[in-house]
């Protein structure tokens, strides 16, 4: 029996166990991957947390998980399946058994979307990445493209352009969603081109990519793209699957949390990308973390003086 369960080991699961533990609660961090950080891993450089200018992801991921080592937290790798909420303790239903814990904060975080156009489940990991800092190594001197408009499209882009010998940028739309410091350096660079109001139709290719079919939004005449890889960067998708049936989730399957990071259900939090929120940054992540632990603290307390 722990006293808090926390489920995902990203920024905010692993600042929710240093704040667990700062507050003298067993904490257990389960992590489906044997590797802490989450998403940030595959971030090449970070530049907008407070105090550590241009940290790579993962050199901040390591230092996220060394400080809730530290702290005390306990980590075990567990793939969660489901979640039972009872009386008296919440049940946590893993690949590796069973958890028993009085709350639980549920910090799954979220997966790449997928364009889900033909040619893409075929070519996965035949030159289709979802993550250029992870593959974009295999591509040095050679022709890529990246999909997506977001900040993580243009920092793809920007780190691409690095290795490569041409980068397209691919978007449906006519501007860029992302910061616009990123847009300043993406449009500097010589060999980045932008292909504005296009959308890919299907990812070509043999053995592996060998190129895109693309549509143009407004005059509807299609175009072939020669590139030797692709990076998709359309979104994510939360890993909310498991908990649906007990936490709320709004239509897109975030997990219905408020800023104090509380669900529906007594006990349960949901912090960082697995949540409700207008803002999706590390940042933001690392204070679902405590803000969730101290909302625990409180029904905790409730908990208490209901009993005496």
């Amino acid at each position: 029996m722990y006293d808090l369960i926390i489920i995902g080991s990203g920024p905010a699961g692993l600042c929710a166990a240093i704040y667990g533990k700062r507050a003298g609660f067993e904490t257990l961090v389960l992590e489906k991957l044997p590797m802490s950080g989450g998403q940030v891993l595959n971030t090449w450089e970070v530049d907008n947390y407070p105090g550590l200018p241009g940290l790579n992801g993962f050199d901040l991921g390591m230092k996220f998980r060394e400080h809730a080592e530290k702290a005390g937290a306990v980590f075990a790798e567990a793939d969660v399946t489901g979640l039972t909420d009872g009386p008296e303790y919440k049940l946590v239903h893993t690949t590796e058994g069973d958890y028993e814990g009085r709350a639980v904060i549920i910090a799954a975080g979220a997966s790449h979307r997928r364009l889900e156009v033909p040619g893409e489940e075929r070519l996965a990991g035949r030159g289709i990445s979802y993550c250029a800092t992870c593959d974009g190594a295999f591509y040095r001197g050679k022709t890529v493209a990246v999909v997506g408009g977001g900040d993580v499209a243009a920092e793809d882009a920007i780190y691409l352009s690095r290795l490569c010998e041409k980068v397209y940028v691919v978007h449906r739309r006519n501007a860029l969603r992302a910061a616009g410091s990123l847009q300043q350096r993406l449009f500097s660079l010589p060999n980045v081109e932008m292909i504005w109001n296009s959308t890919v139709e299907e990812i070509l290719g043999g053995q592996r990519v060998e190129g895109l079919l693309l549509q143009d939004k407004g005059t509807k005449m299609s175009r072939h793209l020669a590139v030797d890889g692709v990076f998709i960067a359309v979104g994510i998708v939360p890993d909310s699957a498991a908990f649906a049936g007990v936490v709320e989730t709004d239509e897109a399957g975030y997990l219905k949390a408020g800023e104090d990071c509380a669900t529906n259900v007594p006990g349960i939090y949901a912090a960082g990308d697995v949540r409700t929120k207008p803002l999706r940054q590390i940042v933001t992540a690392v204070a679902d973390g405590a803000n969730a632990v101290a909302s625990a603290e409180t029904w905790f307390l409730t908990q208490r003086m209901e009993v005496s």
